[in-house]
């Protein structure tokens, strides 16, 4: 297996326009003492997510985020799996929220999908791109397993969070502390796993 690259550069590239995500994951590699911008503060464009797989989308966002502005970029692309509905919303998860990210509506649509299901089983996967202007790319993926209550309880985070409970938890992510959810989340999963290969010395 090749060994992964260590991120060594001073500035880092978040590809996100959603100011919730760019918020968690500066706060994941506030130990690293990286200084972030997100793409939303550089003006970059948000790319046509065309992928078929988290990581898949990840890596696209990260590539012409590090195109655009030749720097190291990192690329978060997540979502809420409910398998009662056949996946989704999945992939297309910022989507069913709408060009005005109206949550609360996307989490009614998954409700009204579950109403005859009593399988509320769900969990949140996250894929991190890392890439290079060089074209180097590392990639990491991370998972949460949980359950979906309803209605929506908490106002703490943001997208689905107020509807998931993690497996063996009382509280949803949207009632729980951000420190505490950022040690047990799916992007803390992938990010563990990213700080480890590329940022830990």
């Amino acid at each position: 297996m090749a060994e992964h690259r260590h991120f060594s550069e001073p500035e880092l590239v978040i590809a996100s326009h959603n100011e919730g995500k760019v918020r968690e994951i500066e706060d994941l590699l506030k130990p690293y003492n990286v200084d972030v911008v997100s793409a939303g503060k550089l003006g970059l464009d948000e790319p046509e997510e065309t992928g078929k797989t988290f990581i898949a989308n990840a890596e696209l966002k990260a590539r012409a985020a590090t195109t655009a502005c030749n720097k190291p970029a990192l690329s978060d692309d997540s979502g809420l799996v409910v398998p009662a509905l056949d996946g989704a919303p999945g992939i297309y998860s910022a989507r069913w929220a709408g060009p005005e990210k109206d949550f609360e509506m996307a989490m009614g649509l998954v409700e009204d999908g579950l109403k005859e299901s009593e399988d509320h089983r769900a969990y949140f996967v996250a894929a991190l791109a890392l890439c290079w202007p060089d074209g180097h790319c590392e990639i990491f993926e991370g998972r949460v397993d949980g359950a979906l209550v309803f209605p929506p309880r908490g106002n703490l985070g943001f997208g689905y969070d107020p509807i998931f409970l993690p497996e063996g938890g009382d509280m949803t992510f949207g009632e729980l502390d951000p420190a505490v959810k950022h040690t047990i989340s799916h992007r803390a999963d992938a990010f563990e796993k990213l700080t480890r290969a590329c940022f830990a010395s």
